[in-house]
């Protein structure tokens, strides 16, 4: 293969979904990754690829909200466009709490009255709870239901775009780790190595995240549940054959070894308190990863021109609710159609004079 117009340098969630994009618009188009094609040492595997735009509203900014909002739209598309099926639900989310914490339901009722209030949020009482989500009985007097909020199969999405690539003929480098001393001859070098770049984004930190699969079938969740806590905010994502994903731990932390029992702990304790069916539960697996972060908790596209070099970075933990819109951001740099939308990017570069991308009409629906 001849130089290629871009080469993306990390094929974690937001690298292999760009080089996808990307080569889908006609560019030349190479991959590189430390690790193998399953993306297994990335932070998307031990997510829980929930895409809630509404409920993020609480504890992030409205612009996060908003971009997130975006991605919602782009999910299904990209999902249709993909070569194998890939479990999708968007059912919505349940906010729950328990009555000791009504304080922590009322703040986040606040800020989604207070920064969204155009968004739709149902409150239930009573046997309303029950008739949305009949699994919690009538343990949650009540609730706040976000409909149309959606989740991803992590793994199986990453499987797919890794298919994807292959039949897009993307060169894939996997298992070949790339620094300053071997960086790829191409057109223009995107960065979306996370904390694999903290040498070079020296702002970035690490935040460290625990999550715990199960497998339970004779618990059957229809909806992602969200538990409203000053501490223990934890969430239960119902999965394809009986599997369920619980997460949310948070620590301040670039610590990658396994997982913690004070952190499992937290999120077993909290689960069983949504469902105490959860006590018959079969742990599948516990896992840690260390998400990306930079000091304001956004994103941020920055680009070094004297080395042509375009970085991606600073997801933190909205890598699967951000990554469509950011893509669809960085497809408009390459192509001098950025929109200029979402300012929390942070956007410190105008790259469409390489001209790397077509403008065709074909091009536009990108």
């Amino acid at each position: 293969m001849s130089q290629p117009d871009v080469a993306v340098v990390g094929g974690g969630l937001i690298g292999r979904c760009l080089a996808w994009r990307v080569s889908r618009c006609g560019a030349r188009v190479a991959l590189y990754d430390s690790a193998d094609s399953q993306g297994m040492n990335s932070a998307a595997w031990a997510a829980a690829g929930m895409i809630a735009p509404t409920t993020e509203v609480i504890d992030s900014d409205a612009q996060i909200s908003s971009m997130g909002a975006n991605s919602l739209k782009l999910w299904p598309q990209w999902l249709a466009e993909l070569p194998i099926p890939v479990f999708y639900r968007d059912n919505g989310t349940l906010l729950l709490w328990h009555v000791e914490d009504t304080g922590e339901a009322a703040r986040a009722q606040s800020m989604l009255t207070s920064r969204q209030s155009q968004l739709c949020v149902r409150y239930l009482e009573g046997s309303q709870v029950a008739d949305v989500e009949p699994e919690l009985g009538s343990r949650f007097p009540r609730a706040l239901y976000v409909p149309a909020e959606a989740q991803v199969d992590n793994r199986g999405f990453l499987k797919a775009v890794g298919l994807a690539l292959e039949e897009a003929g993307v060169e894939s480098h996997w298992e070949t780790a790339i620094d300053d001393s071997n960086r790829p001859d191409a057109g223009i070098v995107v960065d979306c190595r996370g904390m694999g770049a903290k040498s070079d984004l020296r702002s970035l930190r690490g935040v460290r995240g625990e999550i715990v699969r199960l497998h339970a079938p004779e618990i059957q969740l229809s909806h992602m549940l969200r538990l409203l806590h000053p501490r223990y905010p934890v969430y239960v994502v119902p999965r394809s054959e009986g599997q369920l994903v619980v997460g949310a731990t948070a620590f301040e932390s670039d610590d990658r070894s396994p997982a913690s029992v004070r952190g499992i702990l937290e999120l077993l304790t909290s689960a069983y308190s949504i469902i105490p069916a959860l006590a018959e539960a079969r742990i599948l697996e516990f896992n840690t990863q260390v998400r990306p972060a930079l000091p304001n908790n956004q994103p941020a596209i920055l680009f070094d021109p004297e080395r042509r070099i375009l970085r991606l970075n600073g997801l933190y933990r909205h890598g699967f609710l951000l990554t469509p819109t950011i893509v669809e951001e960085v497809l408009g740099l390459l192509s001098g159609r950025s929109s200029g939308r979402w300012p929390c990017l942070n956007v410190n570069c105008s790259v469409a004079s390489f001209g790397l991308l077509n403008t065709s009409a074909e091009m536009q629906k990108w």
